[in-house]
């Protein structure tokens, strides 16, 4: 397994993470990899994210990180980056979609 496919895989975990929040909030998305398209979105929509969620922007760049590229390969560090990143974005989404069905359920 290279770096680059986890990298990748951090990016679309963090990817499928954002869009899960934007569903529940019955928001439409592009069908985008960009991050921080996604992030905007989330924001005009008045959907909280703190800066640390905003910083996986940074993993848009491994979104084809896992086709052949002449690109430097990925650093240990940088995938520990990545998957640190990856880890916020899916804990947020995860705190907020609970959230959200947890208010539902009152009503």
């Amino acid at each position: 397994m290279y770096l680059e496919d986890l990298c990748a895989a951090a990016h679309q975990a963090a990817e499928k993470a954002i869009k899960s929040v934007l569903l529940k909030k019955a928001v439409d998305y592009p069908y985008v990899h960009d991050l921080g398209r996604l992030l905007a979105l989330a924001r005009d929509s008045s959907i909280p994210f703190s800066d640390t969620v905003k910083e996986a922007v940074r993993l848009t760049r491994y979104a084809t990180a896992r086709y052949p590229s002449p690109a430097e390969p990925v650093t240990r560090e940088e995938y520990e980056v990545a998957l640190t990143h990856a880890r916020h974005v899916v804990e947020w989404a995860k705190l907020f979609v609970l959230a959200e069905e947890g208010a539902s359920r009152e009503l």
